[in-house]
């Protein structure tokens, strides 16, 4: 790393993340002329949203008769009731309006015959608050983050965005009034090091799903804005929800969409038995992602499994046809080539439950601006700091996230969030930076530079990677939650003591992944250890010892603060515009 000449640049807002959430808040700053920044790991089109494969959901009503409060309901029971209500009812009203912008920045959305918008169906989304599925996504063949990434992308180089490609940020700087100063970040391949001073700092950074060893997640997912603010003091806020896709291919964990379960696919054991029906008599193979992964994973522990040693089952294809599978799902036809080897048009895909999306992250409002509070609803506002995107937990998603309300997510709370940037800004000031922080961040970075011998930072990562897999996987309880926090808490004094194998090359890919790793030691500690918290099974949490949803006793957030570990709780905000509240059921399919 070069140490010498640290330059500062300053913007009006920063923007850490290019992906669609990102990409959405720049492109609604920079048409409003203010000067922004976006630091991205990678080419912004290579970002993650780029892997979203099967839609956007929006109460167009295109297919049959839709509402937006279905669409409402449907997401508040996918979450478990965990939801805040607040945020699920202004994400659904605001969708179609969301849906028609992007179509008309020329979103390629594939279409119907009188040239209206085609939708399809997917898991969890129904017509009249639960009678039977409704098409509901809005989408790009298969493609459909692809689409929405170059097309934002596109309209940001219109407007002039200054983006920054192939920077890691380092750590968030707080000023001495513990407001948000910008971030000091690195620049891949030259080594040099850079402060970016912003009056508005906004984390965009996606998921972490890079702390388990199988998942459907790019290696660039490894919880840097999570990171980063739970070492300024921020809480992150349910943790313990991470939602296992029910079909990542087996042995690889690439995703197949849910999207081919949408367009006709279905799931069969080793008999060939159709078997969601026993378990979703109703949504069958579109219930939510969290009942079905559930139920595969029975499949398996009863016998049912496929394959040499019955541990995975199969998703089939056959029936669908050639020409709709080359049609609607030409990429699942392609990555079940180059990873299983099989043409599904002919044969059936082995999968697998593979861990997939974080429903928690850092606590925000409607307006992205993260929070700082518990024991009510009642926000401690953190200024000049706000999140979207997965990073965030505004919270839409509670418990278990519908497929297709991640797109939605981004694209809603990425314009929400700009918007409310506009109207504010004139409220911040660039202030001065406190030289501790900036010298406390270089001493630890030399120190990496100049350790002679330590530990791999390969070794530890994996072995990150490793405990979560073993020990908080989808079925869960105390005592072997108990064994990986133990083992988590002893790898993170080992991660203080991390060198640089090889100083002679600025390119060095080694460093990135360094940096990377103290983000996903947060994470990790913080998802086993509100995990270990939380006794009884909601959504995507499943305790073999606490079977059953608590709603008396755990109705409520949980705040991880990354110093000394703690937990804190917040209720569920339930306070709604537009309509009554939903009160929680159990959750039939």
């Amino acid at each position: 790393m070069n140490f010498n000449k640290i330059k500062t640049n300053f913007f009006d807002v920063v923007i850490i993340g290019a992906g669609g959430a990102g990409m959405m808040a720049s492109l609604e700053l920079s048409k409003a002329n203010l000067n922004v920044a976006v630091l991205s790991k990678v080419f912004p089109t290579r970002s993650h949203t780029v892997a979203a494969q099967g839609g956007i959901s929006a109460s167009l009503g295109n297919m049959s008769k839709d509402n937006w409060y279905w669409h409402m309901f449907d997401t508040i029971k996918g979450s478990d009731y965990l939801g805040d209500q607040n945020a699920i009812e202004f994400m659904c009203k605001k969708a179609p309006k969301l849906i028609y912008y992007l179509e008309h920045l020329g979103m390629p959305f594939d279409r119907n015959q009188n040239g209206t918008i085609y939708q399809r169906s997917f898991g969890g989304h129904t017509s009249n608050f639960g009678e039977k599925p409704i098409q509901r996504a809005c989408s790009v063949a298969d493609r459909t983050g692809h689409a929405l990434l170059h097309t934002l992308f596109q309209h940001n180089i219109l407007v002039k965005t200054n983006f920054f490609i192939e920077w890691i940020c380092i750590d968030i700087l707080k000023y001495e009034d513990k407001s948000i100063a910008g971030v000091i970040a690195l620049n891949i391949k030259t080594g040099k090091i850079n402060i970016f001073k912003s009056k508005i700092t906004v984390l965009a950074t996606g998921g972490a799903g890079r702390i388990w060893a199988a998942s459907t997640n790019a290696f660039i997912n490894t919880g840097d804005g999570l990171g980063m603010a739970a070492r300024a003091g921020i809480p992150l806020q349910d943790m313990e929800f991470w939602q296992f896709h029910p079909t990542g291919i087996f042995g690889s964990g690439v995703l197949i969409t849910e999207a081919a379960r949408g367009e006709g696919g279905i799931l069969i054991n080793k008999n060939g038995e159709k078997f969601m029906k026993k378990y979703a008599p109703k949504m069958k193979d579109l219930a939510p992602r969290d009942f079905v992964s559930r139920s595969i994973d029975q499949e398996i522990k009863e016998g049912r499994g496929v394959g040499k040693n019955k541990d995975h089952i199969f998703l089939d294809l056959r029936h669908l046809g050639e020409n709709k599978i080359k049609k609607k799902l030409p990429t699942i036809l392609e990555i079940a080539n180059k990873f299983a080897n099989i043409n599904a048009i002919k044969e059936p895909i082995p999968i697998i439950p593979t861990i997939h999306y974080q429903m928690g992250g850092i606590p925000t409002n409607i307006n992205g601006e993260v929070i700082n509070n518990y024991n009510s609803i009642k926000e401690n506002i953190i200024p000049g700091i706000y999140a979207i995107g997965e990073c965030a937990c505004v919270s839409v998603h509670g418990a278990n996230r519908l497929g297709t309300n991640s797109l939605l997510d981004l694209v809603v709370f990425g314009r929400k969030t700009a918007n409310h940037i506009i109207k504010n800004i004139k409220n911040y000031n660039y202030k001065i930076i406190p030289k501790k922080k900036i010298i406390k961040i270089i001493n630890k970075l030399k120190k990496i530079e100049t350790n002679k011998n330590g530990e791999n930072v390969f070794f530890l990562s994996n072995k990150i990677r490793k405990i979560m897999q073993n020990y908080c996987g989808v079925f869960r309880n105390k005592k072997i939650l108990k064994k990986g926090i133990k083992k988590i808490l002893k790898l993170e004094k080992k991660c203080q003591n991390i060198f640089l194998k090889d100083k002679s090359k600025l390119f060095n890919t080694t460093r990135v992944e360094i940096l990377e790793i103290y983000n996903l030691l947060e994470v990790a500690k913080a998802t086993i250890i509100s995990a270990e918290a939380r006794e009884e099974s909601r959504g995507a949490h499943a305790r073999q010892d606490f079977e059953n949803r608590d709603d008396k006793n755990w109705l409520k957030h949980s705040l991880w603060f990354s110093k000394n570990n703690k937990i804190k709780y917040k209720p569920v905000n339930i306070n709604t515009k537009f309509i009554k509240p939903f009160k929680p059921k159990q959750r039939i399919f």
